[in-house]
């Protein structure tokens, strides 16, 4: 199956000079990382890991921007975080975040853009259900980092890991699948009435 533009190459079509192709990913991926900023501060803390609305944002960013600029802007995210700036959960910024409890979520957000980036850019995005699916391993890859980490990397054992590290999420997960499954075809059938 061959790739189709994202969402964003529809809302916003690339250009064949490469200053607008640059002027255009910066702004997607700064607006992605503000985005990634707001969604985790917005939060409830339990120990260990916090919900945060960043896995609905992390799979919408995936979704619309494609696996190479949605993979960019996680990478950016997390760089900008480790260089001290507060954009994780509660007020933290720096490397503690990237080696603590929260660090297999982190690296995990990352697969999970590429992954559904990649299924958005062969047609997954255009329905429902199949959007549905893709955001839904977008969070199996996040959840399945993030207790891989908790259990192994931090030392909570496999059965306190999923407790705390997979368990609270999973009702969340699937109304943010459902959220981001709705929203990105609504956000196309939006630019087919403009374009009409």
């Amino acid at each position: 199956m061959s790739a189709q533009s994202p969402l964003a190459g529809v809302l916003w079509p690339s250009s064949d000079k490469p200053a607008s192709m640059l002027r255009r990913a910066i702004i997607l991926a700064a607006a992605g990382v503000l985005l990634l900023t707001v969604s985790a501060k917005i939060n409830l803390q339990l120990p260990f890991v916090p919900i945060t609305l960043q896995t609905l944002v992390v799979l919408l960013i995936g979704a619309a921007y494609g696996w190479r600029l949605g993979t960019a802007t996680l990478i950016l995210y997390l760089i900008v975080g480790a260089c001290g700036l507060p954009v994780f959960a509660g007020p933290v910024g720096g490397l503690k975040p990237l080696f603590g409890a929260t660090a297999g979520f982190l690296f995990g957000f990352v697969v999970a853009a590429f992954i559904t980036g990649w299924l958005a850019e062969r047609g997954w995005d255009r329905s429902v259900g199949w959007l549905f699916l893709a955001m839904a391993l977008g969070h199996f890859i996040i959840l399945s980092m993030g207790w891989a980490w908790l259990a192994f990397g931090v030392g909570l054992g496999v059965g306190k890991a999923l407790i705390v590290g997979v368990t609270p999420f999973l009702a969340g997960a699937l109304l943010k699948n459902a959220i981001g499954a709705l929203l990105i075809p609504l956000a196309y059938g939006a630019a087919r009435r403009r374009d009409s």
